[in-house]
């Protein structure tokens, strides 16, 4: 039985991501959809096993993009089932088309929104802050410092949701979405019994214009009750009663409370710890700084809750003053550590504060380098080395661009490869591509893994077809999406136990997209796979290469099953 299934109350040490998927089944979650990416992974691979073992507890699903798993989630929502998705933030770009009008139709049962922000950048390609998905959606965000708050949060979102009638987006971060701590698990629910049933009102769930103006109307009475709400949310606290103020959210609410002991100051220091960071509680903001000789936000990323509440108090005629990453205390980038917290709140009180050093080490040698690299026998590795042997025979080489996508195969960019020019998101291979086949004279090969292809490749590819763009698309293929974990994609054929989904060739989906060009490879068979490879580059048109080879990670874990 899986470790979250436990029916009795105890405390478990968790990960972030475990105990929100804990608190979504107390909760009586049934449907739940995602897209892979990491910090969010986790939640998806446990309700992907869950489901597995108890189909009649929880539906999940691995969608082929985010937006396909917000609709899916919706959808359920709207039938009258607790519904969940997550996915991590730059996945809340391909989502919010769908989040955007959802906020405006509403749901009728919860639905929590689980949005993974990367400060510093640990496996993404950009650093952006979500909560401004929120203001712009005018949809409530909570923000969770532990596991254990993580899991209640879950389970008061799905309330909150329910008396909204709103999707809720419960954010986190790395940080909070990896790190281990006890938990208290309480009981879970009784096994769900039948489905829901969806109420047809044209007026409410179609968005035509008509119904749009109404529906805005809708949102925005529902945003003030949420304000109300805020006001007194039980997970929001003010800590002492000094003269001057700290305000934090998300895991620096942590390193705020560490900083304050550690430097015996809680006495003179009123601390506001806020959990629902939006809509904020702007009577509670006021309240709490009228009185006091200055004011310090700490978050990470941008400045949200800073310019937010200098604003609402700027309203209100208050004066105190508000500092933070404007006024050169915390830094706009990265996320933060203790130690870092514990400076800016010693500056702000004036405090001198001895910093430690590293720690001295004089007989250990320097840990060498190891930048990231493909695994050993791994068959991207061996598609790149078929490409660049044919290139060089062709006699291209530097005139050859090659855009690359998000995947283990982005890794091509480091030596002894170096075969990737640009990339900018997922499936940006194959538009990039486009792009550049009517803007140089220059060779081009592309490359997107499988899972990447399903997610936002295929369309650019239709695109691609339909202008008559000429380039050499290379789908590396190995039956899994690597980078995050192993989970399934439409076109695996090396299976995990019990999965019993329908299989969705690549090669079928491409020749159905319009290209005539198509060839297929086993990377590992370099004899065959050389002319191949030397007849697609020979081609002035568009030419798609599948390479097929399974992750050789993945295909031990699945034991070869086809």
């Amino acid at each position: 039985m899986h470790q979250l299934l436990k029916t009795e109350p105890c405390s478990m040490l968790l990960l972030g991501n475990e105990a929100i998927v804990r608190g979504a089944l107390e909760a009586g979650v049934r449907v739940s959809a995602a897209y892979p990416g990491t910090p969010s992974s986790e939640i998806g691979n446990n309700l992907f096993q869950i489901h597995s073992e108890c189909p009649e507890l929880v539906y999940f699903e691995f969608s082929v993009n985010e937006k396909v798993a917000m609709e899916v989630a919706a959808a359920a929502a709207a039938a009258g089932l607790r519904s969940l998705t997550c996915m991590k933030h730059v996945g809340m770009n391909v989502a919010s088309d769908a989040m955007m009008s959802l906020a405006y139709v509403g749901v009728g049962a919860g639905m929590v929104i689980v949005c993974a922000d990367d400060p510093s950048i640990h496996s993404s390609q950009n650093e952006q802050d979500n909560r401004f998905y929120g203001k712009m959606s005018f949809l409530p965000i909570l923000e969770s410092s532990s596991p254990q708050e993580a899991k209640d949060l879950v389970k008061r979102a799905f309330e909150l949701s329910e008396a909204l009638e709103l999707p809720v987006i419960l954010r986190t971060t790395t940080r909070t979405a990896h790190v281990r701590g006890p938990v208290q698990l309480e009981a879970l629910p009784d096994a769900p019994k039948g489905l829901g049933r969806f109420q047809k009102d044209a007026r409410r769930w179609v968005l035509v214009p008509g119904t749009a103006r109404l529906r805005r109307k809708v949102l925005l009475e529902r945003f003030e009750q949420a304000g109300a709400i805020s006001e007194g949310f039980e997970f929001n606290e003010i800590i002492g009663s000094g003269d001057v103020g700290i305000v934090a959210s998300g895991v620096s609410r942590g390193y705020v409370w560490d900083a304050l002991h550690d430097m015996d100051c809680t006495n003179q220091v009123s601390f506001l710890s806020l959990v629902m960071t939006h809509p904020l509680p702007e009577k509670t903001i006021v309240n709490f700084a009228q009185n006091k000789k200055m004011l310090l936000v700490v978050e990470e990323l941008e400045p949200f809750l800073e310019e937010e509440i200098r604003g609402v108090l700027q309203k209100n005629g208050v004066t105190t003053p508000v500092y933070g990453k404007n006024g050169a205390y915390l830094p706009r980038m990265s996320e933060f550590n203790p130690a870092q917290v514990r400076a800016a709140i010693a500056k702000f009180l004036g405090h001198s504060l001895v910093q430690q050093g590293p720690l001295q080490l004089p007989d250990m040698p320097p840990l060498p380098m190891r930048p990231p690299a493909l695994c050993k026998g791994c068959p991207h590795t061996e598609t790149y080395n078929l490409i660049k042997e044919v290139v060089h025979d062709l006699g291209l080489n530097e005139d050859v661009l090659y855009p690359t996508d998000i995947g283990c195969y982005t890794l091509g960019v480091m030596p002894p490869i170096q075969m990737a020019d640009y990339l900018i998101c997922m499936g940006s291979s194959v538009g990039s591509s486009a792009g550049f086949s009517v803007s140089t004279h220059q060779k081009i090969i592309s490359f997107i893994g499988d899972s990447t292809f399903f997610h936002s490749g295929v369309s650019s590819l239709i695109n691609a077809v339909h202008q008559g763009h000429r380039f050499c698309l290379v789908i590396l293929d190995n039956s899994t999406t690597a980078m995050t974990g192993h989970q399934p994609n439409p076109g695996i054929q090396y299976v995990p136990p019990e999965y019993k989904k329908t299989r969705v060739p690549i090669e079928q989906v491409v020749r159905g997209c319009g290209v005539q060009h198509v060839f297929k490879i086993n990377p590992h068979k370099k004899d065959e796979s050389l002319p191949v490879v030397r007849e697609a580059l020979s081609l002035n048109e568009l030419v798609v290469i599948i390479s097929e080879s399974p992750c050789i990670l993945y295909a031990k874990k699945v034991g070869g099953r086809r």
